[in-house]
């Protein structure tokens, strides 16, 4: 595909993208394949996805204003993670309930911006919202206390360890990615809602343990070298993913045939599309995280060095 056959496809797609941040709740026509008529682009409010968003903000609206009331230390750090929480829970009402989720059933490239929404915007930005503690002071004394004694135990102190060291949340992201793009398993997944919410599950559960590691507790799982590895290991592994998706000679998903046709699309084009998403935004926010974590760990170095006057006379 020459960058002269790119364009008029990839402008399809940005006006596409534009018309859903705009549609309503209202069904619009059905999709025709013969005349090109738009599909239905509509608003999901899907019961259990709102409820367990709703949940997730009430909860921690309650901890953040009980940690507020007891203590003003730390209100500006507080301030942060709060910001960043609800930056990543609007991330998920972008990917879960906007027009975009519709879009993404007709075309796998908009699946594909859905995809890296959740992983590379609302992961990472909920990590730095640190809402488990938050959450925990949202429940009653006794809750806490109970809850406390849980994950005390050592079957849940070892599970949760094994979970968090950076090899595995590594290895659990990179089979969650490329597990489910398998064309089998990416086909089951478009057929059963049921499955296709589990895919959207592993991918944003994955990404949430990788980023822990990246983000949260790096002193702990031998520094800041481990989460660049892991940012650049992730980035060369996901560009490959893009890569194949991008320069694959046919197109590997049948499911997208008939709807890629009816929006302009040859389905060739939307999974280069798709591919491009993951390839070049995708490893840019892994480039960008990882010299990120670099600049934060020469600066720590620079200021953790010895003072002169504290060296020992000769």
């Amino acid at each position: 595909m020459n960058r002269q056959d790119m364009h008029p496809p990839f402008r399809r797609f940005l006006g596409l993208c534009l018309w859903a941040w705009g549609a309503t709740a209202a069904a619009h026509s059905p999709l025709d394949p013969a005349t090109g008529t738009t599909a239905a682009l509509h608003w999901s409010f899907e019961p259990l996805v709102i409820a367990s968003m709703l949940l997730s903000l009430g909860l921690y609206a309650v901890g953040f204003a009980r940690l507020r009331q007891r203590t003003r230390l730390g209100r500006a750090h507080r301030l942060h993670h709060a910001a960043a929480f609800v930056a990543g829970w609007l991330a998920l009402g972008v990917a879960f309930v906007s027009p975009l989720d519709a879009l993404g059933a007709s075309l796998f490239s908009a699946h594909m911006v859905q995809h890296e929404i959740l992983m590379l915007v609302a992961a990472p930005l909920l990590v730095l919202g640190r809402p488990l503690g938050v959450w925990l002071w949202a429940l009653p004394a006794a809750a806490r206390m109970r809850i406390g004694r849980g994950v005390r135990a050592p079957s849940v102190r070892i599970a949760w360890r094994w979970l968090t060291l950076p090899a595995s949340a590594w290895g659990l992201h990179l089979a969650a990615l490329w597990g489910w793009h398998i064309p089998r398993a990416f086909e089951a997944a478009l057929a059963h809602p049921a499955l296709h919410a589990v895919q959207h599950t592993s991918f944003l559960a994955s990404a949430l343990l990788f980023w822990w590691t990246v983000l949260a507790p790096a002193a702990r799982h031998g520094g800041r070298g481990f989460a660049m590895l892991s940012l650049f290991t992730t980035m060369a592994h996901t560009g490959a993913l893009g890569a194949l998706l991008t320069l694959a000679p046919s197109p590997w998903y049948a499911s997208y045939f008939e709807s890629a046709f009816a929006f302009g699309f040859d389905p060739l084009e939307d999974q280069q599309l798709g591919g491009l998403v993951m390839w070049v935004p995708g490893g840019l926010a892994y480039l960008a995280a990882a010299l990120t974590v670099a600049a934060r760990w020469l600066a720590g170095r620079g200021s953790a060095g010895p003072r002169r006057d504290a060296l020992p006379n000769s």
